[in-house]
């Protein structure tokens, strides 16, 4: 009997030390993913070139000019110019976040504007969990908002 209790402790201890922690609940990682594209946000807001880059994944895609722009070289390429003057000339703000289950990828929305606070596009991103904690964006695009009057 002091064998197998002895081998039933072995074991629950194997177990407990093999076991993953569970993913934070999804109320959690929506928070994180939410902070994370609002800390990308504010990297723009602030003018901080390498710290907005520092969000982007060695392999993203940011469509919505003429071509895809592919890899983190290319976007920091194309956007470095969106840095240059020392206001910002957009900013955007989350208001969808969503994660899979798993807590790998996750999908943000929301509004752009203009410096002026004038709506000109909607974004939507989605963000990869490459490293404990750290949020990465891979995909991003958009679609400027039709400033068209309604045919009466």
């Amino acid at each position: 009997m002091k064998i197998f209790s002895i081998c039933a402790a072995m074991v629950l201890a194997l177990t407990a030390a093999c076991a993953t922690a569970p993913p934070p609940a999804s109320a959690q990682l929506q928070q994180q993913v939410g902070d994370t594209e609002r800390a990308f946000a504010a990297a723009m807001k602030a003018r901080d070139f390498e710290a907005f880059v520092s969000f982007i994944s060695d392999e993203a895609i940011f469509s919505g000019g003429e071509q895809p722009l592919r890899g983190k070289d290319a976007i920091a390429n194309v956007w470095k110019r969106f840095f240059v003057k020392p206001e910002a000339p957009f900013f955007w703000t989350p208001d969808r976040v969503e994660v899979l289950a798993s807590g790998t990828l996750a999908s943000t929305a929301g509004p752009v504007y203009d410096a002026s606070g004038k709506l000109i596009a909607h974004f939507s991103s989605i963000w990869r969990l490459e490293a404990p904690g750290k949020w990465r964006i891979v995909f991003d695009g958009g679609n400027e908002v039709c400033d068209c009057q309604k045919p009466q």
